[in-house]
């Protein structure tokens, strides 16, 4: 990891440390273009040629046939399904809390405005499942999916190098009530999801993480009209983790090491006030890197991520709000005094013993959450974001005629006689 001293660093030199390049990339955009192109142009043929190019699996079928899901029910070990069963739930108690009420205010006498929640009646939901299937994250995006009432849930995941889905992946499903499962991944999915094929359905709204290809492709395809409507940003994962002196070093290693294994272009940065501090965790990083399985891909991410010290905490939030992280841990004395300070975070975890590997399966929160600096703008997935709101407006005729005296004059500044007409035609006759 590299090492910085913000005293040291311009603000310029500070917008290039936060830079992410992974996403926005032009050879990635013009290989996620090219695979929509096609996908759009030529349906499943094309979602077949990228299967075997990308995936070096050939399917005869992407539905995951009702035979091979309860092949999975049998083959889930009973802790597993446990494990998945009592996640579940705590994702479902914290998301069915979140259903908004419905509003209905008299905003002047005989007007009357009212705000329903409807859902989003198809929605796709994109399972990463590369070099690890995220059995978690089906039930992140199915459970509130699900709560919202959502008509139809798609859900496309990239098949492993036997043509098959994880079982795991297909217990969780069937878990949150998804029966309508593809084998499918990459930006070839989403453009699916986007569009619709021969076989797999079109949707309104499309979530869920995924490499750099996947994240482009679920941009590109919310810019175009005839598209489909996206969550979020959610690309390689990203931790921030503040340290002070007081934190083990141990513990803040294994946090940078949890997220840097997701990928080679995900993020693990460390900000501390204590230059000794930051000695142990490096040590500390080594050694716990050389034991981990997958500490070839950590490595490359580690090689990517830095270290900043700063000279007290203050300023370290405040690097964390310019840097807008998907995970911000705050591993320092006394957390929730400066919980207010944070600005721009995914989801933030106070103290010791709120490890991002507890909000990652099992606190209850959702774990899909905006990356490259998009939380500076957007939210983490929540029970909302599967639902629309609906504002609905019942005006009596004396109401009418007391907003005319506010419309009249707004109608004539803004030249719009049609619209005073669409008043006055109704006042003309009462």
């Amino acid at each position: 990891m590299r090492l910085y001293y913000q005293s040291q660093l311009t603000e310029q030199k500070l917008q290039a440390l936060c830079a992410r390049s992974t996403v926005d990339d032009q050879a990635t955009q013009r290989t996620a273009r090219r695979i929509i192109a096609a996908v759009k142009r030529e349906g499943d043929r094309a979602v077949r040629r990228f299967s075997l190019q990308f995936d070096g699996v050939q399917r005869s079928s992407f539905a995951v046939p009702p035979e091979e899901i309860r092949q999975a029910m049998r083959a889930v070990p009973p802790a597993l399904k446990q494990a998945i069963r009592l996640a579940a739930n705590n994702i479902r108690t914290f998301h069915r809390a979140q259903r908004p009420d419905t509003i209905t205010v008299a905003t002047a006498p005989g007007v009357v405005c009212r705000r329903e929640a409807r859902p989003i009646e198809r929605v796709g939901i994109y399972i990463p499942g590369g070099s690890a299937p995220l059995v978690s994250t089906v039930l992140m995006l199915g459970i509130p999916a699900r709560l919202a009432g959502c008509r139809q849930i798609i859900l496309c995941t990239p098949p492993q190098k036997n043509g098959g889905v994880p079982s795991a992946i297909l217990y969780a499903a069937r878990c949150c009530g998804i029966n309508q499962i593809f084998a499918v991944g990459g930006a070839q999915a989403i453009a699916a999801l986007a569009y619709g094929t021969q076989t797999i359905p079109k949707v309104d709204k499309i979530f869920g993480p995924g490499n750099r290809y996947v994240t482009m492709a679920k941009l590109l395809v919310a810019a175009d009209p005839t598209g489909a409507a996206i969550d979020l940003p959610a690309g390689p994962s990203e931790v921030l983790v503040i340290a002070d002196g007081k934190a083990n070093a141990a513990w803040v290693a294994a946090d940078l090491l949890a997220q840097a294994e997701h990928s080679a272009d995900a993020r693990a940065i460390l900000v501390c006030p204590d230059k000794q501090k930051v000695k142990k965790v490096m040590v500390e990083l080594n050694r716990q890197l050389a034991i981990l399985p997958r500490r070839q891909i950590a490595a490359a991410a580690l090689k990517q991520s830095f270290v900043l010290i700063t000279s007290n905490v203050e300023k370290a939030i405040a690097f964390a709000n310019f840097y807008a992280p998907e995970h911000l841990a705050l591993n320092i004395k006394n957390p929730r005094r400066w919980r207010a300070l944070v600005k721009n975070a995914g989801a933030v975890f106070l103290g010791v013993f709120s490890p991002v590997t507890a909000g990652d399966y099992a606190s209850g929160a959702n774990h899909t959450l905006p990356t490259a600096g998009a939380a500076k703008a957007w939210g983490g997935v929540s029970l909302e974001n599967f639902l629309k709101f609906i504002t609905c407006q019942e005006i009596t005729r004396p109401g009418l005629r007391a907003l005319n005296k506010i419309i009249e004059p707004l109608t004539a500044a803004e030249e719009l006689a049609g619209h005073q007409r669409a008043i006055q035609i109704r006042l003309s006759g009462l």
